[in-house]
């Protein structure tokens, strides 16, 4: 089975796509790969461009610094002078072997050094009860620092080194100011559990980060989207994540034992942060949980997917609403999370206390609510343009 890995600039960022003959098993471990999309225009699989994901694929560089298209099979010798083999594991590593004469040696992967402390670090992270998304999270982005500097040992990185890495990778890559503030984050708590080091982590600065505005739904834009479903199963989910705030995992999680119908309320247990919470649940939307109930009835978990009691897949969730905006005439690239977003700020307009809204949210700080107030149009319309008074 012959595939091609080759970089490639999508909606002007750097990506790896890496292109084979479809199959359903290869396509659900390309799925459960840290940041991967399919392209319905290119027809292929395509992951961040990250020094840790050229490693995998095999990405070389040629002397004059373009990037090299790499062809290689799965499982199948190359019948050459140099046999290379690429093996998928399970938890979506590649292992790349490569044979000459009669010696075996590993190209292109970590040595074992980074691979021991790699895994040492991801020990202490789930020792400290870490979710095991930030577990996943920062592992990836210290590996990616770490094969950076693969050639110096992690204790002799200084904090010049990182200023480097921030210039000559992070910002020449284009990447986003919230992927450097994780790699910050994975490196300052690595270095701060690391007794033997040259980095200062009380130096390591963070970036600046842009001011963005939540993206918000009037409650005309939101009626029309949640009208536009037909399938009870798929409009009791986007009704539930726009009437309860939820984000995409949290409502995903949900089990049987989370709804208190009797109190109208929602239990959302181990939410980001891991902390549980409560909201308030709309009587109209219990109707919607009991027709979708008595049409599915789920075992496990509130919402499943076409295997009973296996989790609803979130890509699939995030295909609903592409697919119902589509029957509506909302041009706006609307997401799961701009459902959160006009929740908050639709509570705001009718007059919710911003405490209340930051406790529904499950905001840590009240910094993190407060950027609601600066969509929220209420108070904005009611001022009078000194232009009309002229």
């Amino acid at each position: 089975m012959l595939y091609k890995a080759q970089i490639i600039t999508h909606k002007n960022e750097s990506r790896i796509a890496v292109n084979f003959n479809q199959s359903a098993e290869l396509n659900q471990r390309f799925r459960k790969l840290q940041g991967s999309k399919w392209s319905q225009t290119l027809k292929v699989w395509h992951i961040p461009d990250t020094q840790e994901n050229r490693v995998k694929f095999k990405i070389e560089t040629s002397p004059d610094n373009h990037e090299k298209q790499i062809d290689f099979k799965l499982k199948i010798p190359i019948e050459s002078e140099v046999k290379t083999q690429v093996v998928f594991k399970v938890e979506t590593q590649v292992k790349l072997i490569v044979n000459t004469q009669n010696k075996t040696q590993i190209s292109n992967i970590p040595n074992s050094s980074i691979i021991s402390t790699i895994s040492q670090y991801k020990r202490w992270l789930r020792s400290k009860r870490y979710s095991a998304s930030t577990v996943k999270v920062y592992s990836e982005a210290l590996s990616t620092f770490l094969l950076y500097f693969k050639e110096k040992p992690s204790s002799e990185i200084s904090n010049d080194d990182l200023i480097a890495f921030n210039n000559d990778y992070i910002l020449k890559k284009q990447l986003s100011a919230t992927y450097q503030n994780q790699i910050v984050n994975a490196i300052k708590l690595f270095y701060s559990v690391i007794q033997n080091r040259v980095i200062d982590i009380q130096l390591i600065h963070r970036p600046k980060r842009a001011k963005i505005l939540p993206n918000v739904l009037s409650k005309e834009e939101v009626k029309m989207i949640l009208e536009a479903v037909h399938n009870i199963k798929h409009k009791a989910m986007l009704c539930l994540i726009y009437s309860c705030g939820l984000r995409c995992g949290e409502l995903l999680n949900l089990k049987f034992e989370n709804i208190d119908s009797k109190r109208n309320l929602l239990l959302i247990r181990k939410a980001k942060g891991m902390k549980d919470r409560i909201t308030p649940l709309s009587p109209k939307i219990l109707e919607i949980l009991r027709e979708y109930y008595k049409a599915y009835t789920p075992k496990i978990f509130l919402f499943e997917g076409r295997i009973t009691g296996e989790q609803y897949n979130e890509r699939s969730l995030q295909k609903v609403l592409k697919q119902t905006l589509s029957n509506t005439k909302i041009k706006k690239p609307v997401t799961l999370h701009w459902l959160r977003h006009s929740y908050a700020t639709h509570l705001l307009e009718s007059g919710t206390d911003l405490r209340y809204i930051q406790e529904l949210l499950g905001h840590s700080s009240s910094r993190t609510t407060e950027i609601y107030t600066h969509v929220s149009t209420k108070s904005i319309q009611n001022i009078i343009s000194p232009f009309d008074t002229l």
